[in-house]
This record gives structure tokens, sequence and C-alpha cells, in this order.
């Protein structure tokens, strides 16, 4: 008998993989520093640590991945709207915002500017 792992127990350590990675990756485009993305998960930055080395992914029913899933549509609706210019959304995302009220980069790190600065960019996104 062959010493396999079933198909439905990879999909899950799949995921956990593909949504760590396009967190980190999300970051580090947006030049968003190790230590916000671990408040903004609502992790360690030792956590981001071993994420980024591949030893931690994120789990699913548990609030840091909400929070990614959250943070990656954020991104995808500024990343549709700056067309894809990281330059932009950078700058986007580090920038006062009289809208907003704030900096999006520090409004992200409390659960409710997370959300807030989301649903701002996909109603942007709708007007675009």
């Amino acid at each position: 008998m062959e010493n396999t792992k079933p198909v439905a127990d990879t999909q899950p350590a799949q995921a956990r993989e593909i949504l760590t990675g396009a967190c980190l990756r999300a970051a580090d485009l947006l030049a968003l520093p190790q230590q916000q993305l671990a408040k903004l998960l609502g992790v360690s930055a030792a956590t981001v640590t071993r994420m980024r080395q591949g030893a931690y992914a994120l789990e699913p029913n548990r609030k840091e991945w909400d929070l990614a899933l959250l943070f990656l549509r954020l991104f995808r609706s500024l990343d549709s709207i700056v067309a894809g210019r990281e330059t932009d959304a950078r700058a986007w995302l580090h920038s006062e915002n009289q809208e907003l009220r704030g900096k999006p980069a520090e409004l992200i790190l409390q659960i409710s500017g997370l959300v807030h600065v989301a649903d701002y960019l996909d109603a942007v996104r709708a007007r675009v």
C-alpha cells in the first residue's frame, strides 16, 4: 500500500501556503514593514519572520486568515485602481487621505480601519 496523502489533506496545506505567500508579496509590494504586517494580521513579528522562512503558514478558521483575505482584497482593489503601478500604490497607502481621514497604512492596523479602507477602495474601483 502506498503512503500518500489524500487530496483532501493536501488542498488545505496548499491554500495555507498560497495565502501566506500572497500576503507577504502584497506587503512587500506596498512597502508595509514586517512589524505593521504582524499587527495587521494579529500575529507576532516573529511569526511573520517564520512565514517568510516557510516555517509557518496562516491558519484557516483563525482571525489571521480572515485578516489576510481582507488585506488581499484591499491590495487587489488598489492594484486595479493604479493599473499595477507599484510606486503609485505605495504612495497612496503611505500618504494622507482626506476622505479616509488618515494614512491608509496606519488605518489598516486596526480591524475597523482595514475594513473601512477595503470598502473605500472597492467603492472607488466600482467608479473606475
